[in-house]
Order: C-alpha cells, then sequence, then structure tokens
C-alpha cells in the first residue's frame, strides 16, 4: 500500500538555511533517513516545498474559480514536503513516520487511494 507522509512544522521555529554553518548536517540527517528508505524498497519519491508564502490557491466555489496568492488556509503549521513510500501496512508507515527526522513537527500518514488500472 501506497502512503504519504506529510511533513509539517512550524515556520516561526528556528531551521538551518543554505549557507548556515549547520546546514550541511541538517541535510546528513534527511539524507540519511532517504537512503535508509530507498535500501529498504520502500522510497516511491519526496520533495521539499518552497515556503508557504509561495504558494497559489485556486480554489472552485459555486462554479466561480478565484486565485489567490497564498496557501489555501491560514495555519499554524505549514507543508514543508512529503515523502510517498510503498509499504505492508499502516504500522510500517507510521515507523518510518517515527523516524523522520523534522525536529518540532508533525507527519501526517494518509493512504494513497489506489486509482490506476494496477489497483
Amino acid at each position: 500500500m501506497k502512503y504519504l507522509l506529510i511533513i509539517a512544522s512550524d515556520p516561526t521555529l528556528p531551521s538551518p538555511a543554505p549557507g548556515d554553518d549547520d546546514f550541511g548536517a541538517y541535510m546528513d540527517a534527511w539524507t540519511a533517513y532517504t537512503e535508509e528508505l530507498e535500501k529498504a524498497g520502500a522510497y516511491v519519491g519526496g520533495e521539499a516545498l518552497l515556503p508557504a508564502d509561495t504558494a497559489t490557491t485556486v480554489r472552485h466555489v459555486d462554479g466561480a474559480t478565484t486565485i489567490v496568492d497564498g496557501p489555501f488556509v491560514e495555519l499554524k503549521e505549514h507543508l514543508g514536503g512529503y515523502y510517498e513510500i510503498d509499504v505492508d501496512t499502516l504500522d510500517d508507515a507510521i515507523g518510518w513516520a517515527k523516524k523522520l527526522p523534522v525536529g518540532t513537527g508533525a507527519v501526517e500518514v494518509r493512504p494513497i487511494m489506489p486509482t490506476g488500472p494496477e489497483s
């Protein structure tokens, strides 16, 4: 079963940025996690996202479409990235979510709905 590990964190908390002295060590933890997923055969894909203030929201309501600069809703935590994994059980997915090096933040584990011919 495929799962999405949705990474959310508070953007007001400090986090190393490219060029900071500790950015390399910060990224090493993410690289090690990704490599562990790959070695286990669970890695499908994943990406980091730019900050929420770079988002554009397209909203459909009652047949009308509006386009707004910014995230969909105002949230304390922002979506920072995701991993798509393929594991046998929800417990397996939760185990991988526990290993994510998010520091202070949350990881939502959500099953992906099978929709293709292989489902």
